[in-house]
């Protein structure tokens, strides 16, 4: 009976206890020291939902989901740190609340309401995780376990989305007389697809209207159905399977999870859960359930998180450093990775075009694609849940670093070519995405501040004066800004070499050297 109190036994408030002090205005160097901000203003800790969203996180680890490990490092002090093995590993020993991603980051997607991928070999916890989700949503376990779509090779669309009734099929003179026998889960808020790499391509197809669009077909029928969180599971990272998965698919997925090995440490804890016949999804305390109107509460909570300026910079910055391709096309907008995929020539044959720029020092070669919107999208919503989570009223400089490997473990597809891999002290990077995606954004923080672009963003002051508007502008104001523009670009062409982050500025003012154009042209004809 003492091992089933213990299993029930839920964290006492507050779960991140935080020194009492004064709220202050963003400094830039709290981008790299501990928490922003205070706890003083918001509500106590017994009631407010991040505080919840803990609780809930330290039953799972503490008690549900045996993960002793904290790859999402905070440090409110410099940490120790350690060199281990031949390789001279480091081992860090954080010394601020740090955490396990893998049941984080399936927590924050349910909040956030998006997709996520767990993968890893089997028994390793990734449908049970998963499970787990739904149990907290408020769903009976025999309800997630019987909507769980489990992939096999001859799953149908109807097997999936639901079968039109035969008498109906009988009966019926067009389509519109047909009912279909829709699939339960698929009007559920928590939808759970196991081994989506062993669904046909065609069922795919099916799964990615869902997945994308919120409903589902048959027979020209449609279901609606509500905005849920998503959880898939593979055996492998590259989503291979019975079945490729198809492109369009795998970009619906919002984060990558990798579940990580057990520590045999713990073999003891295995044991006691035999030896009490205990299974932890049917011990879910009550009080870690949320209710529907909590997760659309906390969902709109996570949206008034801001992410401040000075950290947005170096975002705009980092994903930025991608998408150019220099001997991608002719026209200056069409110099892109993208433009070399639509062509269906061979990256690495163009690549080799390049010249003069050094390779190991343009963070773009490491790379064979750029960023996508929708990732854009998740990047800032997930660091926005990871902050909230947190208790904190600011993104900070470690939240958008911890989060960047899970959004973009799918999305940025590595160039293991690149010179870059070629040192010694970078070939594990090849292996180790997480740290590779790290480092990256290490790199390009190392060269914002290097170039001193806090201070000196003349484009950022180009596009902050057009945001001002142009009412009231006199001819003479808008040929000095034109001209401005000019000069501007002519000292750009001056330093001969084009980097990713330089790309995105020069197409920046040629944007608002175009909108000044035609204003000057209206007014000029005004006259």
């Amino acid at each position: 009976m003492e091992y089933h109190k213990k299993i029930s036994h839920v964290s006492a408030s507050p779960t991140r206890p935080v020194n009492k002090k004064e709220n202050k205005d963003f400094d830039i160097a709290d981008l790299y020291a501990g928490p922003i901000g205070s706890l003083d203003a918001r509500e106590s800790s017994e009631t407010r939902l991040d505080e919840k969203m803990r609780k809930v996180y330290y039953w799972i680890v503490n008690h549900a989901i045996i993960t002793p490990f904290y790859d999402i490092e905070y440090n409110e002090a410099p940490p120790r740190t350690f060199q281990l093995g031949d390789q001279k590993s480091i081992l860090t020993l954080p010394t601020g609340q740090s955490y396990s991603s893998f049941i984080l980051m399936p927590l924050l997607n349910l909040v956030a309401r998006k997709r996520c991928l767990l993968v890893g070999g089997p028994g390793r916890g990734k449908t049970a995780s998963a499970v787990l989700m739904g149990l907290i949503a408020g769903y009976k376990l025999k309800e997630v376990k019987r909507a769980i779509q489990h992939g096999q090779p001859q799953m149908t669309i109807s097997d999936l989305l639901g079968n039109p009734l035969p008498s109906d099929m009988m009966k019926a003179r067009n389509m519109d007389e047909i009912q279909i026998a829709w699939r339960k889960w698929l009007g559920m808020k928590i939808k759970i697809i196991d081994e989506y790499n062993r669904i046909p391509t065609r069922t795919q197809s099916a799964l990615l209207t869902v997945m994308g669009d919120n409903y589902a077909e048959i027979m020209d029928q449609i279901y609606e159905c509500p905005e849920a969180a998503w959880y898939l599971t593979a055996n492998d990272d590259e989503g291979g399977g019975t079945y490729q998965v198809i492109e369009a698919l795998r970009d619906r997925i919002d984060i990558v999870v990798k579940a990580l090995h057990f520590n045999t440490r713990f073999l003891k804890e295995l044991l006691s859960r035999i030896e009490n016949n205990v299974r932890p999804d049917q011990m879910v305390p009550g009080e870690i359930i949320f209710t529907e109107e909590e997760i659309d509460s906390i969902n709109d909570e996570i949206l008034k998180v801001e992410i401040p300026d000075a950290l947005m910079r170096r975002i705009e910055f980092f994903t930025s450093q991608f998408e150019f391709f220099e001997p991608g096309g002719e026209q200056i907008e069409y110099k892109t990775k993208d433009n070399v995929k639509l062509s269906g020539l061979d990256f690495n044959l163009i690549m080799s075009q390049e010249s003069g720029k050094d390779p190991i020092k343009d963070m773009g070669t490491q790379s064979k694609n750029g960023i996508s919107v929708r990732t854009f999208l998740t990047l800032l919503t997930f660091s926005k849940a990871l902050a909230y989570f947190r208790g904190e009223p600011q993104v900070g400089f470690e939240d958008i670093r911890n989060i960047l490997p899970f959004v973009f473990h799918d999305k940025l597809i590595q160039n293991s070519d690149s010179p870059f891999f070629e040192k010694p002290e970078n070939t594990i990077y090849r292996v180790d995405r997480v740290s590779w995606i790290r480092k990256l954004f290490d790199l390009s923080v190392a060269e914002f501040n290097k170039l001193g672009r806090d201070k000196k963003d003349e484009v950022g002051d180009f596009l902050k004066q057009f945001e001002e508007g142009l009412e009231g502008l006199k001819i003479e104001e808008v040929k000095k800004r034109l001209i401005a523009i000019e000069r501007h670009i002519e000292d750009i062409a001056k330093s001969r070499k084009l980097y990713g982050p330089l790309f995105d500025d020069i197409l920046s003012l040629k944007y608002l050297h175009q909108r000044y154009t035609n204003f000057l042209a209206w007014l000029e004809w005004k006259k």
